[in-house]
């Protein structure tokens, strides 16, 4: 061995190496080279704490109060219980107080689309209920006030100025003009008078596309910042098929106030795209099987839908030269527009004007019916140029329109800046909410 290791002595040391660092290396890497911890000393400190003060929190929270509050529209179907269910309130004490209440009976009971504002008790106890509508004043609204005293329930009626002022509104159209307004919390009345503004550019009926949008400036009549009533359309932006149309409001010094686009040019024409507001059209102005008659015949009209009852105005200024009874028309009324121009209204199951009367553009002059050679209510509308039939839409869109005069120019120009901005804003808001 000895002589072995005389001979070879680097290669034994190699193999030694190798043995201690692959065979007992783990032993190495896992022993202690310190003390035993059983040997090492053990030292107790104390040291006193203060505990938190959870059951000071936990009072607090006892006796502390907050209050709740909830806005509800009312139905005619309302009953007190009911009504203050869906308010959240729980207090048969409110229930029998707005029962027998002279003043909260009038003006919440029966009282459909009213915008009631409560303030309830963490317990759900009515501390306050409030009410606003408008009289019928332009220039004030009244307000009923219930309030919990320490004597019981008590009833008030206040009244208040209206606040005269205009709000910015966009949508996108999905499905209709309807659906998007309502989507984006535009009252009816403004959908409507939209459609009516571009009616003579843009086919509401078959036109609108996915993706067309709009952004519009109306007035609003409000109290204590809720809108009790929308007023006119002050200006409005059409973006559909490619094209914008603008429009907005002015009144030449004495002269009614019409539509013009923002560089001074008319939206009115001598005649309305249609006599029934945003109607659906049934049958155009061409061939079709005649529901009675069964033969294929020319339709020389447009027909439009309607629910019997639905006021019908005329598309022109003129005068009544018929108003009665004619064969298969049934109840119709016939206006001389000019020397060569006059329109029918037939089918009508009321007429409310009268032979000689002078009537105005969007004049009310009767109603949607059945009368006559009619399978269902609707409107039969024709249009008549020195006799011959032309087709309604397209005489509404050849009207010429008529710009701002000279003398007004200045005064649009300002107040034509001022609704680019307006618009400007409504559209970033259109464009916020379809983001």
């Amino acid at each position: 061995m000895i002589s072995l290791l005389q001979r070879h002595p680097k290669r034994l040391t190699a193999l030694v190496a190798a043995l201690l660092l692959g065979g007992g290396g783990g032993a190495f890497a896992v022993a202690s080279l310190g003390p035993d911890a059983a040997d090492l000393p053990v030292h107790q400190i104390s040291e006193a704490v203060q505990p938190l003060a959870l059951q000071d929190q936990a009072d607090a929270l006892d006796i502390h109060t907050f209050n709740l509050f909830r806005t509800e529209t009312t139905r005619s179907s309302d009953t007190a219980a009911t009504l203050l269910q869906r308010l959240g309130v729980d207090d048969a004490a409110a229930v029998a107080f707005l029962r027998s209440d002279a003043l909260a009976s009038k003006a919440l009971l029966g009282k459909a689309g009213r915008v009631v504002n409560a303030e309830a008790s963490d317990s759900h106890a009515l501390r306050q209920l409030s009410v606003r509508w408008n009289p019928g004043n332009d220039s004030v609204f009244e307000r009923l006030v219930v309030e919990k005293t320490a004597q019981g329930f008590r009833s008030r009626i206040e009244e208040a100025a209206l606040q005269n002022t205009s709000r910015l509104a966009g949508g996108t159209i999905r499905s209709s003009l309807f659906a998007a307004t309502d989507e984006a919390n535009i009252p009816d009345a403004v959908a409507t008078q939209i459609a009516e503004i571009f009616s003579g550019d843009i086919d509401f009926h078959r036109a609108l596309r996915k993706g067309d949008h709009f952004s519009v400036v109306y007035e609003t009549a409000e109290a204590d910042g809720q809108v009790l009533r929308t007023g006119r359309v002050l200006s409005a932006e059409f973006y559909s098929n490619g094209k914008t149309y603008q429009a907005m409001w002015f009144a030449e010094p004495g002269q009614k106030g019409s539509y013009y686009t923002l560089d001074g040019q008319s939206l009115r024409r001598s005649f309305l795209a249609s006599p029934v507001e945003f109607s659906r059209i049934t049958s155009g102005f061409s061939m079709r099987f005649h529901p009675i008659l069964k033969q294929w015949k020319a339709h020389l009209g447009v027909d439009y839908a309607g629910a019997i009852g639905t006021p019908v105005r005329t598309v022109g200024d003129g005068v009544v030269e018929f108003a009665g009874a004619q064969n298969g028309y049934g109840n119709v009324i016939i206006i001389k527009h000019n020397s060569h121009n006059e329109t029918v209204y037939a089918h009508l199951s009321q007429i409310n004007v009268r032979v000689g009367q002078t009537v105005s553009q969007g004049d009310h002059i009767g109603a949607v019916g059945m009368t006559g050679w009619a399978t269902g209510p609707h409107l039969h509308f024709e249009f008549r140029v020195n006799g011959v039939h032309q087709d309604p839409l397209t005489v509404a869109r050849q009207n010429d329109s008529q710009p701002v005069s000279p003398a007004a120019k200045a005064a649009f120009n300002q107040l034509s800046s001022v609704m680019r901005q307006q618009l400007a804003a409504a559209t970033s808001i259109q464009q916020a909410s379809a983001d």
